[in-house]
């Protein structure tokens, strides 16, 4: 290699100036946004690659809260659902937002070995509510925060009622954001009995087989002890915030409105978007749900949420390059 005069000078002159401070180098480049797929399918899909992996932009316990953000977000899953598979949306959208982001499953059966210890939801409400408490404690002393934020989907939204109700969790809970939830319980059966029972050529009482792979399932149904309890402390509790988001076409909460609250900010992602066609799966996946969390958490920067169509147990990217409305 052969170096000229005048890039020897260049060079010298460079490391002179450095050395002198007096060369400002250029910034390294900011991280870019995580990315965030608007549909359900890609989280129907995503591999489990371990039994802690977590949804993009999830629990990092070094996050810091900043002052605009001040509420650390912690997801809860619904019945089936597992933290990497119900918030490959929710996650990355709200970590590139600037929140800290956490998520647990909760409700694996003892016992369970990979691949079921990837599911959760199926313990009953109450233990698992007790699995809440101690992961939104671990977060509290790992972020230095106060209080905690709550997004939940389907028992993401009657579990950790319990918790709110019974554990103190009213004393640490500031915004809670319920997408499908269920406070009436629903007249949908959670758990089939006898269909299953019928596949598993298991006579009756089925509920004597079958019940014990869902002991979460009958405290979904309406009328059940675990409603009932709530219900009888009065459902909205005291100092939290709440936003229930629901959708017409809900096949799992039945009738839809059992997630209407009184005293919350109730919304229904139909109302001023018909071509939103949502379902109990895909309205976690969808941007006009992302957008509505964003809002309900805060407020003060809120926009119209966008509306696009979405295909039930799909979402929206289904339809690539429809543009909102």
């Amino acid at each position: 290699m052969r170096w000229s005069a005048g890039a020897t000078f260049l060079t010298a002159a460079t490391a002179a100036a450095v050395l002198a401070g007096a060369v400002v180098l250029p910034a390294a480049a900011a991280e870019p946004d995580l990315p965030v797929p608007y549909g359900f399918a890609p989280a129907l899909l995503q591999p489990a690659t371990s039994p802690d992996a977590d949804p993009p932009g999830a629990n990092d316990w070094s996050c810091e809260p900043d002052a605009e953000h001040p509420d650390p977000v912690v997801l809860v899953h619904g019945l089936s659902g597992a933290k990497n598979t119900n918030w490959q949306t929710m996650s990355p959208l709200l970590a590139n937002a600037g929140y800290c982001v956490f998520a647990l499953t909760y409700g694996v059966p003892d016992g369970a070995v990979y691949p079921q210890d990837q599911v959760g939801g199926f313990t009953r409400m109450e233990e698992s509510a007790e699995e809440l408490d101690a992961f939104v404690d671990e977060v509290l002393a790992a972020t230095g925060a106060e209080r905690v934020d709550l997004v939940g989907h389907s028992e993401g939204t009657l579990m950790p009622q319990y918790w709110l109700q019974f554990l103190g969790g009213d004393e640490v809970a500031d915004d809670y954001v319920a997408v499908t939830p269920l406070y009436d319980g629903t007249l949908a059966d959670p758990l089939p009995t006898e269909a299953l029972a019928d596949g598993l050529g298991v006579r009756e009482p089925a509920e004597a087989v079958v019940e014990p792979l869902c002991e979460s399932c009958p405290q979904f149904v309406s009328g059940s002890e675990y409603l009932e309890r709530m219900q009888a402390e009065g459902t909205l509790v005291p100092g939290v915030t709440y936003t229930t988001v629901m959708t017409r076409y809900d096949q799992l909460v039945v009738p839809y409105t059992s997630g209407y609250l009184e005293g919350a900010t109730n919304i229904v992602v139909q109302d001023g978007c018909e071509i939103d066609l949502s379902d109990h799966l895909s309205i976690i996946s969808t941007e006009r749900t992302g957008q509505i969390v964003l809002n309900a958490l805060d407020p003060d920067d809120a926009v119209e949420p966008p509306c696009r169509p979405s295909l039930p147990a799909l979402g929206n990217e289904v339809l690539p390059g429809v543009p909102p409305r």
